[in-house]
């Protein structure tokens, strides 16, 4: 081979080296720290860089893309002095490549021992419900101390949120027991309130049934009244009408008494006073349509026996017999009709009679005897 190749290729090799060496291609969203002899240069943005070859060296590569990081379950007191373990979830993003390499030396570290210690400061001053009622309060003062902490090291905290806060078992069993009789008193109150509101409805059901009952009882009433009225009105009309007979109505009148002793409850009836009068007038209805009345026919009766015993002119008085009156052979009809009139009387008195006697055996403890009266022609 000749001597002045190898020179040449020598020198070729260490011109690629030096061009290699001094050409730096930094991606999007990636930032390279550079060193010159050991200290800080300048910090490399995306794209096409040049260094100097040898001098001038990458220290660190950051990405200054937005990201999270999780951190372990903290043991954390309560003000109420329960133990609960609370995981964090942490989004960040690196401002300052600079500061994030050069003013700490684990800025995810120094994070995560900011973020266990503001949070035991911020659980410490809550009781247990308060912790678990109160996330969107704690995120905000966590975000508000590691963003003015970290703001130094060229990090911004953009959201801090709490992903699981786990209390222990014991405090567990005694919210799921709490949370059981919650939801058992919210059943019994809507169970109830059913059952009131049901019985309501039922109570409002039977009123407007009990109304609606006594509507239709009321007009059923008012019908039969008006019913009841007319019947009565044109059985009056038609009385008047065919102009009837008072004695055709005393009849009637005695064909409705014994229809008031027709009840098994009745242990007495009373006879009324118009009986007397309605016999009399039936008793007439039957006799001589003639005669005037009892007391006109007994009238006739004596004219007509002293015009018996009366001598004749001329003729000598027979003197009268001792003993009973010889009777007729033969009664007129108004005497038949005064005779049937005074024992319908009578035995109408006689009737009266014997219902108040009966009466007052009922009403008195020890009844009475009764006395029957007797004819009177006995």
């Amino acid at each position: 081979m000749d001597p002045v190749v190898i020179p040449i290729l020598l020198a070729a090799l260490v011109v690629v080296f030096l061009v290699s060496s001094s050409v730096r291609v930094v991606p999007q969203a990636r930032r390279y720290n550079i060193e010159r002899f050991g200290r800080y240069r300048r910090t490399l943005q995306p794209g096409l860089n040049f260094v100097l070859p040898v001098a001038d060296r990458v220290n660190t590569k950051l990405d200054v893309r937005e990201q999270v990081y999780s951190s372990d379950p903290r043991p954390v007191i309560t003000e109420d002095n329960l133990v609960v373990n609370i995981d964090t979830v942490l989004y960040y993003q690196i401002t300052d490549p600079r500061k994030a390499a050069y003013e700490v030396s684990d800025y995810l570290q120094a994070i995560d021992q900011l973020t266990v210690t503001t949070l035991r400061n911020v659980i410490g001053g809550m009781d247990l419900e308060e912790t678990l009622t109160s996330r969107e309060e704690i995120n905000a003062r966590l975000r508000s101390v590691l963003d003015d902490a970290t703001g130094k090291w060229g990090i911004r905290v953009n959201r801090v949120e709490i992903k699981a806060i786990d209390p222990p078992h014991s405090i567990k069993e005694a919210m799921e027991k709490q949370m059981r009789a919650e939801r058992d008193k919210r059943a019994a109150i809507l169970h109830a309130e059913g059952e009131r509101q049901a019985k309501i409805l039922t109570a409002e059901g039977t009123k407007q049934k009990d109304i609606l009952e006594a509507q239709g009882a009321q007009q059923a009433m008012i019908l039969r009244a008006d019913g009841e009225a007319q019947a009565v009105e044109r059985v009056f009309q038609a009385v008047h009408r065919n102009n009837a007979d008072p004695k055709i109505l005393a009849y009637k009148y005695l064909e409705t008494l014994p229809h008031l002793a027709k009840s098994d409850n009745n242990t007495f009836w009373v006879i009324p006073g118009e009986l007397t009068e309605a016999v009399r007038t039936v008793t007439t209805a039957f006799g001589d349509k003639s005669a005037p009345g009892v007391p006109q026919a007994v009238e006739a009766n004596a004219a007509a026996t002293d015009a018996r015993q009366a001598p004749a002119d001329g003729q000598q008085a027979v003197p009268e017999k001792t003993g009973a009156p010889e009777l007729a052979a033969a009664p007129t009809p108004a005497l038949d009709a005064v005779a049937a009139a005074v024992e319908a009387a009578k035995g109408a008195d006689a009737a009266v009679s014997e219902a108040k006697a009966e009466a007052e055996a009922a009403s008195s403890p020890t009844p009475p005897k009764v006395n029957t009266p007797k004819p009177a022609d006995e």
